[in-house]
């Protein structure tokens, strides 16, 4: 087994069930390592799950990257953490003995934007991803090559914090890039609804190898 993966606090929960994969749980502004895993674990039992708690302080809360303000982003820092969580997950993925061809990002807010920042910077760190709650982290860099690989983008109608406008710019960007996209709209606004969880159990659900 190699050296500990470093970089982020961090927890990993092992497979209990065959033929899942990895779920990278990234949690929201305010959350922690302890967030998401409870659900992650509702919506695909038996899954292997890794954890990480953002290493960015803003107010006492913290996040995946800096921003200068809501809803915009410290574009700069963010691309240098979204390799820096890329890099995490390769290592994590030798250290823990998971399969790296087989991680599937699940993001919350800000959590979802920093995997998808590392999705479109480093495309072969995640086989997929459920991205709740985002909008597009940047626009500056050319689409890499995201064939194959299948996001989950669920948006709320009423989102005062990721608004429409920006959801479809990303689903614009990563259908550029190749991404199968599956798109859900809920009447809601940031916060998720059993609506998103239904679709999020859907898209994980079809990950198993049976």
């Amino acid at each position: 087994m190699s050296s500990r993966p470093a970089g982020f606090i961090h927890e990993f929960t092992p497979a209990s069930a065959p033929g899942l994969p990895t779920v990278l749980a990234l949690h929201g502004t305010g959350g922690d390592e302890h967030d998401l895993p409870p659900l992650v674990r509702a919506l695909l039992p038996g899954a292997a799950i890794l954890s990480p708690r953002g290493p960015v302080l803003e107010g006492g809360m913290p996040r995946f990257f800096r921003r200068l303000a809501v809803g915009v982003f410290d574009v700069p820092d963010l691309k240098a953490r979204a390799v820096q969580l890329a890099d995490f997950v390769a290592e994590a993925a030798a250290h823990y003995e998971f399969d790296a061809d087989r991680v599937v990002a699940f993001g919350y807010s800000n959590g979802a934007n920093i995997a998808c920042a590392a999705m479109l910077l480093r495309p072969s760190t995640f086989a997929g991803a459920a991205l709740l709650r985002p909008m597009a982290p940047f626009d500056d860099e050319p689409p890499p090559d995201l064939k194959g690989v299948r996001v989950l983008v669920a948006a709320g109608r009423e989102d005062e914090f990721a608004p429409e406008s920006a959801t479809l710019k990303l689903e614009e960007m990563l259908r550029r890039a190749g991404a199968d996209v599956v798109a859900h709209r809920s009447r809601a606004g940031h916060a998720l609804v059993p609506e998103d969880f239904a679709a999020a159990r859907d898209f994980l659900g079809a990950w198993k190898i049976t």
